[in-house]
């Protein structure tokens, strides 16, 4: 074999590793964002049996419930861009901090044990849907490295592959917890 021939095929094997690696790194993205979408509809799933048993007893939180249950509807619906998605897991999150924090300042939900069995059922759900969070942030990271890297960025640039956005936290999970204002009753 001819020294031009060795090189071509080492060549060519070198493109085709780069591209099936950029293929598994995006298959491992869409899988582990399948699994966080898997963790929130749970949590979604939970919504309403937590509603229906906080409601009658939060007159004052009528509206978080409310802004609730439309956040949930909006997260049913299909054809949701995972940019989306991840926008309305993020105001999700908050109103339901705010729900469980208003749980405390009423003692017979406190004492409810289908709100406590729920809050301890959606907490093992965040629980799921933060590692699962992790494990997506940690996929897109390596994939956008080497989207970004040489020499697969030129093979990612011919397949057309484009950089993915993380999980983020929002600016209010971002602020400091006003301990005092916790334990006013």
């Amino acid at each position: 074999m001819s020294t031009p021939f060795i090189i071509f095929i080492v060549f060519l094997i070198a493109i085709v590793l780069m591209y099936n690696s950029l293929v598994a790194k995006k298959n491992q993205v869409e899988n582990i964002f399948a699994s966080v979408d898997t963790q929130l509809k749970k949590r979604y799933d939970l919504i309403p049996n937590l509603v229906a048993s906080v409601s009658k007893y939060m007159q004052h939180e009528q509206s978080i419930l409310q802004e609730i249950t439309q956040l949930r509807s909006q997260a049913n619906q299909t054809h949701l861009s995972d940019e989306t998605k991840m926008q309305l897991d993020a105001k999700m999150s908050a109103a339901l901090g705010s729900i469980m924090i208003a749980v405390e300042n009423y003692p017979e939900l406190k004492a409810n044990e289908n709100v406590m069995h729920l809050q301890h059922t959606l907490s093992e759900v965040e629980e799921q849907i933060s590692a699962a969070r992790r494990a997506y942030n940690q996929a897109v990271t390596d994939y956008n490295n080497a989207l970004e890297q040489i020499p697969t960025n030129f093979i990612a640039n011919a397949m057309n592959y484009k950089p993915k956005k993380v999980f983020v936290i929002n600016d209010n999970e971002r602020q400091n917890i006003n301990v005092k204002e916790l334990f006013q009753s």
